[in-house]
């Protein structure tokens, strides 16, 4: 059974959710976040607080029992808090900066990269070596920091790239004389 599916989600004083139709919305603070619920698993809300049950007792019903939970615990956090990456440009001549909608990098390539911004997601470089991520949806930041990533990403040798700000990269000997 599921450890993660039996913790109940407190809902913090600002946040509201409602259920409808197999839907779960979840408004707070820096706004609204909607999710649908699997078929296989019930959620129950009572006096500020949230369970998740199975429906039955099969293995996919118990799998997305934590899932769901998760998800929904996401959500709460995101409305309450954020979440925010922090990424770190290493190398000579690498930088970024924000204009407007989009994200612009000078990576080492014959050319800039112009990275467009998706809507529910706020970058800023603080220094022109940083990289800040933020927004409500825990997967979107995930996923954007993620792309940005990968236009670069860090070299065993001499660490060059985008990484993020607490990835330890493992450096490699060069070649030998």
């Amino acid at each position: 059974m599921s450890r993660i599916g039996n913790k109940i989600i407190q809902l913090p004083t600002g946040v509201e959710l409602s259920l409808q139709n197999g839907e779960a919305m979840v408004k707070g603070k820096l706004g609204q976040l909607t999710t649908k619920i699997h078929p296989l698993v019930n959620l129950t809300q009572k006096d500020g607080a949230l369970s998740l049950l199975p429906v039955d007792d099969s293995k996919m019903a118990r799998s997305m029992w934590g899932t769901m939970r998760n998800v929904v615990n996401s959500m709460v956090e995101g409305v309450t808090n954020g979440f925010k990456k922090n990424l770190e440009i290493n190398g000579v001549g690498y930088r970024a900066q924000v204009q407007g909608n989009d994200l612009i990098m000078q990576l080492g390539y014959s050319h800039e990269i112009n990275f467009p911004i998706p809507n529910g997601i706020k970058i800023s470089c603080p220094k022109n070596t940083s990289i800040v991520v933020e927004g409500i949806d825990k997967q979107q930041v995930g996923q954007v920091a993620a792309e940005i990533r990968r236009y670069r990403k860090p070299e065993p040798y001499k660490g060059k790239g985008i990484k993020y700000e607490d990835e330890y990269i493992v450096r490699k000997e060069g070649k030998k004389k």
